[in-house]
């Protein structure tokens, strides 16, 4: 008896069951092409920042006079930060906040040991005072994110 119900409403609605079935079925293969083309973006993404990237510390290459914004014993009370180098690290610093924003929306997956190499950065001290001065343009969230990295860190005791 039972089988001969379905039958009965399968004749009466088959054509209702297979537009149900189609309209499921293309939100599943939407919804997979959107994941797809999510992760698709984020690879771009990755690959974008990376160039970018690249193409910012280029300049330190091409440039030898910028050599010394990576130098741990620069003293900037002595021989002051040059326009140049200013230029260059918030060139650094736009990028950064750039990269940041685009991972903290996930569309853009952050390198591991990224938060170690922005902290040896901001260490150093031609960064360290071009950061000081400009952080006040900067976005809140992004001031936390680099202010949290350049903290000692505490060592635990037990």
């Amino acid at each position: 008896m039972f089988g001969m119900g379905v039958l009965d409403w399968l004749s009466h609605n088959w054509f209702t069951l297979l537009q149900s079935l189609g309209i499921v079925g293309g939100l599943f293969f939407t919804g997979t092409a959107l994941m797809i083309d999510a992760r698709v973006r984020r690879v771009g993404n990755s690959f974008e920042i990376t160039k970018q990237h690249r193409e910012i510390w280029s300049h330190l290459f091409s440039k030898p006079s910028l050599a010394r914004v990576l130098d741990a014993s620069a003293d900037v009370a002595r021989q002051p930060i040059t326009q140049e180098e200013e230029l260059f690290v918030q060139m650094l610093l736009l990028h950064l906040a750039n990269a940041h924003q685009a991972s903290n929306a996930r569309m853009v997956v952050a390198p591991q040991g990224l938060q170690a190499d922005v902290a040896a950065f901001f260490s150093l001290p031609i960064p360290n005072a071009v950061w000081q001065t400009n952080q006040i343009f900067q976005d809140s969230e992004f001031v936390e994110f680099v202010e949290s990295l350049m903290k000692p860190a505490k060592i635990s005791r037990r």
